[in-house]
């Protein structure tokens, strides 16, 4: 088993799971919180959502969930689902802010920082 090949599958197949709000994978979105890999094959994630209120959470943990299963022989999968730490668009790849922009026609991420006083930096 290599911990880092099941990290970079896993990740692939997230990025087939699109957020019900924001039609952007969650991985580009920024709702992957965390991904750990024990050494005996148990698979850790931490997930979030755009939203604390989002009607559709029990869909997204379960579809995580079955993505891990179809890509890994993993021997257990606990997929947490973080509704605490408040998802923004400064959390969103660079591949997300880009999709983002396509699809509504602005820059989400500048368009944020610039209502809460924040300065983006050059990689942001």
């Amino acid at each position: 088993m290599n911990k880092e090949e099941w990290k970079t599958t896993i990740m692939e197949g997230l990025k087939e799971v699109y957020d019900p709000e924001i039609p952007i994978n969650i991985v580009d979105l920024g709702l992957i919180y965390d991904l750990k890999i024990s050494d005996n094959g148990e698979v850790y994630i931490k997930v979030g959502a755009t939203s604390p209120g989002c009607p559709v959470t029990e869909d997204i943990v379960y579809t995580v969930e079955q993505v891990i299963k179809e890509r890994v022989p993993a021997k257990k999968i606990t997929v947490d689902l973080d509704l605490e730490t408040q998802w923004t668009p400064l959390m969103m790849t660079k591949e997300g802010r880009e999709e983002f922009k396509k699809k509504y026609g602005y820059d989400i991420v500048k368009q944020w920082a610039e209502s809460y006083g924040i300065q983006l930096n050059e990689t942001q």
